[in-house]
């Protein structure tokens, strides 16, 4: 293999570890133990300094325009692809929980596609829009949580609003 693709290897598997590290650091804290949490959280953090330098050195991070073009084509694989390729193999194993995070995740992506695709158009235009996201399925939305989450039926209270 070459550099860049150990690179990109590396970049997805620091990647990786910053999401579960954040996971165990979730769990830790709900079992009582804030100092475990503590360490993973910070972990995570290198495993994203890491992931970042990697991806850099790759050239994986271009101008704005070209990094929201990139984002519209992965979110986009992954909503006509990926995730109803994953969505059809868990009704065959009729594994209901496969399914449904697949499920929701496959309707977010379609929404980031569109954010992405909204952000492109507009790019010069630096309005502000507050965006929120659902902590049990990711729906993504603007301007303000909705009562109930259209896509997983959450309460608005489940909706982060992101700086």
């Amino acid at each position: 293999m070459s550099s860049k693709e150990n690179l990109m290897e590396a970049f997805a598997g620091e990647s990786q570890a910053n999401r579960k590290y954040l996971a165990f650091a979730k769990k830790a804290d709900q079992e009582g133990f804030k100092q475990v949490a503590k360490l993973f959280r910070a972990a995570a953090a290198a495993e994203t300094v890491h992931a970042h330098n990697h991806l850099e050195i790759a050239g994986g991070i271009d101008e704005t325009k070209e990094n929201l073009q990139a984002a519209i084509a992965g979110e986009t694989e992954e909503f006509t692809d990926m995730y109803p390729n994953f969505i059809a193999e868990a009704k065959a194993e009729k594994n209901d929980t496969a399914f449904w995070t697949f499920d929701v995740a496959n309707k977010v992506e379609q929404i980031h596609a569109t954010l992405y695709k909204q952000a492109l158009e507009k790019l010069g235009d630096n309005s502000e829009v507050d965006y929120y996201v659902c902590a049990l399925c990711g729906n993504t939305v603007e301007d303000g949580a909705p009562e109930k989450c259209p896509i997983c039926g959450a309460s608005n209270s489940e909706f982060m609003k992101i700086d």
